[in-house]
């Protein structure tokens, strides 16, 4: 019978037959959320939802938040919310747990929500700034840390005999 494996779940799947492992929403992944998470979900989504119009989705295990380009998604996890927000410049702050290049001109930072309380300034007006940032012309490239050019050093002089030297000795 003609058909194919799903390289994702590997259940085979008929010719024909409407197949998709990757269906989520975020009712399924926030059903199973302690009280204090779901409270900081609900919260950081209406945050994000008041910037303006947006796609709100879910997508394998995350909720993203876009306009033309993703600018901040939600991992719901057992103990707290892994929010990763795209900015244009590296934010300093004990509430990002880390600032990771991500592309060119955007950096993403890694924050953990534990309670509906922690979704206020300064994490509202960064949310912001991301949803701002497809307003504004492309900005010059995020300048990480990179390695200087080397020159290059001249040949240090052998301090060894060749083998043919040392044969004729």
């Amino acid at each position: 019978m003609p058909g194919h494996e799903c390289y994702h779940c590997k259940q085979w799947v008929e010719a024909g037959e409407p197949h998709d492992c990757w269906t989520t929403t975020e009712r399924a992944l926030t059903q199973d959320l302690p009280e204090d998470l779901r409270d900081a979900w609900e919260r950081l989504r209406e945050a994000a939802s008041e910037l303006g119009e947006q796609r709100i989705y879910a997508s394998h295990h995350s909720i993203m938040f876009a306009r033309k380009t993703c600018y901040a998604f939600v991992r719901p996890k057992r103990s707290f919310l892994e929010l990763c927000i795209f900015l244009a410049r590296t934010v300093r702050s004990p509430r990002i747990r880390r600032a990771v290049s991500s592309s060119k001109t955007k950096v993403a930072h890694i924050i953990q929500v534990r309670h509906r309380d922690e979704v206020e300034t300064p994490l509202i007006d960064w949310l912001g700034e991301a949803y701002h940032l497809q307003d504004v012309p492309a900005a010059k490239p995020v300048t990480a840390k990179q390695p200087t050019p080397r020159t290059p050093r001249p040949r240090a002089a052998r301090t060894r005999p060749r083998a043919a030297a040392r044969r004729r000795g």
